[in-house]
């Protein structure tokens, strides 16, 4: 009798033995079990879809840079050949240079090509070289089946990867970003130092669906009809075609987005996506250098947790991500966590209490919908404290300066009848606001940032998350808002989008409006809805529109059926800052206005220690002169003030690496004292390394970030 392969499936284990005839059987049953040497197969986890491979030579086309290099991610923008129907191939070119450089300063002067960037290698020695890796890529979404989840997975699998010393490193991107949304932070590190890289967007992602047109981005990026696309978008507004007309006859030319119109409040489950793209990465890693199983097309789990180096990393909430994956590793799965500037919320616990100088903050800090609600009211009249101090002080808006310092001061009368602040005349509400917002938790170092950080990232956060907390769809049009292109000139008003953009929203988007071309709207606007910024709340009135400010910030606090709604939401997402005994880096600049380190990482930092102990092997690392868009170094006001935090996230992968493979002792928490660039005239001198000195083994004591009785202590 010949030899018989037997395969049985037990859970998620498959065991195959090969058995022999016994002499003289008259039966084909195997041997007892007990006999028999398990196989570990290497199963595709069962929430993954099909997966789409794809292999780049390095030359003329790369992981990195999409074969842009170096020298084209610091050039102008790659166009597809034709703007209307841009391949594949294009948009993801495009998502690349518009994903590098929304999280980098690319300018020579702040630090790309000689601080980082494709042509510094895993040692940070300046090469001359484009930096362009070779390597193969896998995507595949994850769903639960129903086709409304749809998160993007892929795995990087550099040419140089070492299955005799394999690396991991997680990508999730940052923001609202798809796919590609950390290849300049995680994914350029881990590329380089020849590890796979695990990106998942998150179940944010770059979803755009067109109401008007009904169209919907595809996975690969291209557009596609929504009842064509079915389950293969990467989102579609959950509405009935009656519903559809219905919507976009009172409301025409909208948009949906995935992050706000999802009704997933993805966030609760970052830490879960984040995971299954280590177990993808994993599967992809051993179909490839596993060997080959006793029925000789399957393969075997050669690399696994217990041989592997897994870093759990990216920034911003892509960062918060990873925390949350930690947090949630019941499997080993994760060796450790180096983050920069991560958005997490913690649950409140009043033992906790954190003193820097003279000022100390009581418990775990604020929910992010409740301090960005806080910012989206006050930032506009804070900023009249001193408008000419501030960094890039003219806000969004296509108005004129002094009529742009006009609206930010109807803000403050706004503010003033609603009883938010007090003073007689606007320099004294402003005032007021700016110190409110320090009495809350930001930083002395955020007074220039407000202007800003209004003008490009509070509101679309604000909208952003009050949508996805309280699982809103695009027809509730919450608190008046929506999303449109919007004439180029006054009054603003909705119109239709532009074709091109649309078609292109894959590469040049990233996930929350105002993007390529599609813009906050005030539904509410007197008059017919407008532009948010540049819409009325009264008869010739402009104010920002406090109107939807104040109803976005009563639902922080508030009793109604969406207030409730949405603050069920922000329970969901936090976090039990438990990281399992795993050695942690978390880098955060001290000026960091959208992520305000004394509602995140000094909280987080806190009430780790409580929760764990001894047992906490986490380091804390505050930069000084830091705040959170690097990208916004090359924008007047910023690089002669702010130094790159990207130089510290660098050294907190390299400094966890090392732990990680030699035991290297990692750094202890403390303050880095950065030295900003300043201006010779007009322009800003280049960034040295005596701008940004390494972060040290010991903190010297005037520079340490303690922990003792449930207090942090932060050197002032």
């Amino acid at each position: 009798m010949p030899n018989t392969t037997v395969i049985l499936k037990t859970g998620l284990l498959t065991l195959a033995w090969l058995t022999l005839a016994a002499c003289g059987s008259s039966n084909d049953d195997p041997p007892p079990a007990v006999n028999l040497p398990a196989e570990a197969i290497n199963l595709k986890p069962a929430y993954l879809g099909g997966v789409l491979t794809t292999s780049y030579d390095g030359i003329a086309d790369d992981l990195l840079t999409a074969g842009l290099g170096r020298t084209g991610l610091g050039a102008a923008a790659p166009v597809a050949a034709d703007p209307l129907n841009p391949t594949a191939a294009e948009l993801r070119k495009i998502a690349i240079f518009n994903n590098y450089r929304a999280i980098l300063d690319i300018t020579a002067g702040g630090g790309y090509g000689s601080l980082y960037g494709p042509n510094v290698d895993a040692k940070g020695v300046v090469t001359t070289g484009e930096g362009r890796i070779a390597g193969t890529e896998f995507i595949a979404y994850s769903d639960d089946g129903s086709g409304t989840q749809n998160v993007t997975m892929m795995v990087q699998v550099p040419a140089g990867f070492d299955s005799a010393n394999p690396c991991i490193v997680t990508g999730t991107s940052s923001g609202s970003r798809g796919i590609y949304g950390a290849i300049g932070s995680s994914g350029e590190w881990g590329l380089k130092n020849n590890c796979a890289v695990a990106y998942t967007d998150k179940g944010t992602g770059n979803g755009l669906h067109d109401l008007q047109a009904n169209t919907v981005n595809l996975q690969n990026g291209t557009r596609a009809e929504a009842v064509v696309a079915g389950k293969a978008s990467i989102f579609t507004a959950l509405l009935t075609a009656i519903e559809r007309a219905a919507f976009n006859t009172a409301t025409p030319n909208r948009f949906a987005v995935k992050h706000a119109h999802s009704q997933q409040n993805t966030e609760k489950d970052w830490g879960k996506w984040t995971l299954q793209s280590v177990e993808f990465a994993y599967f992809v890693l051993n179909e490839r250098y596993g060997d080959l199983a006793r029925d000789g097309t399957r393969r075997l789990k050669k690399l696994t947790p217990a041989n592997t180096i897994v870093i759990a990393s990216s920034v911003s909430n892509g960062g918060g991500a990873a925390l949350a994956a930690a947090e949630q590793d019941t499997q080993g799965l994760i060796s450790g966590v180096a983050v920069a500037e991560p958005q997490m919320q913690v649950t409140p616990d009043a033992r906790l209490s954190v003193t820097r100088g003279a000022s100390t903050l009581a418990g775990t800090g604020r929910s992010l919908y409740d301090y960005t609600t806080l910012a989206n009211l006050l930032q506009p009249c804070a900023a009249l404290v001193s408008p000419s101090t501030n960094a890039f002080n003219t806000v969004a808006t296509s108005t004129s300066s002094a009529a742009v310092l006009a609206i930010a001061g109807n803000r403050c009368a706004a503010l003033q009848t609603a009883g938010l602040v007090t003073g007689a005349d606007t320099a004294a509400q402003a005032a007021d606001a700016l110190a409110q917002l320090r009495a809350a938790g930001w930083q002395p170092e955020s007074d220039v940032l407000h202007a800003a950080h209004y003008a490009f990232a509070t509101p679309a956060v604000t909208l952003t998350y009050a949508n996805s907390y309280g699982r809103f769809g695009v027809q509730d049009n919450l608190c008046g808002y929506s999303f449109a292109a919007t004439a180029a000139t006054e009054p603003n008003a909705p119109v239709a989008a532009t074709p091109a953009s649309i078609a292109n929203s894959f590469g040049a988007g990233n996930g929350v409006p105002p993007t390529v071309g599609i813009n906050i709207v005030n539904n509410l606007s007197v008059g017919g809805p407008l532009r948010d910024a540049a819409s009325f709340s009264a008869a010739s009135l402009q104010d920002y529109n406090a109107p939807g400010a104040l109803c976005l910030r009563a639902l922080a606090g508030g009793a109604s059926a969406n207030a409730l709604r949405l603050q069920a939401g922000v329970r969901e997402v936090l976090r039990s800052a438990n990281l399992r005994g795993k050695p942690a880096l978390i880098v955060h600049g001290r000026a960091d206005t959208l992520v305000p380190v004394a509602f995140s990482s000094r909280p987080y930092f806190g009430l780790n220690k409580i929760v764990e102990g001894s047992a906490s092997k986490l380091s804390y690392i505050e930069v000084a002169n830091a705040q959170h868009f690097d990208a916004f170094l090359g924008f007047p006001g910023f690089g002669d003030r702010f130094v790159p935090l990207h130089r510290y996230y660098v050294q907190a992968m390299d400094l966890m690496y090392a732990n990680l493979k030699t035991g290297a002792a990692l750094p202890a928490s403390q303050v880095v004292r950065t030295t900003p660039r300043g201006l010779t005239g007009s322009a800003v001198n280049p960034i040295t390394l005596a701008n940004v000195p390494p972060i040290k083994p010991v903190a010297d004591a005037a520079d340490r970030i303690g922990f003792a009785g449930n207090v942090v202590t932060v050197a002032d």
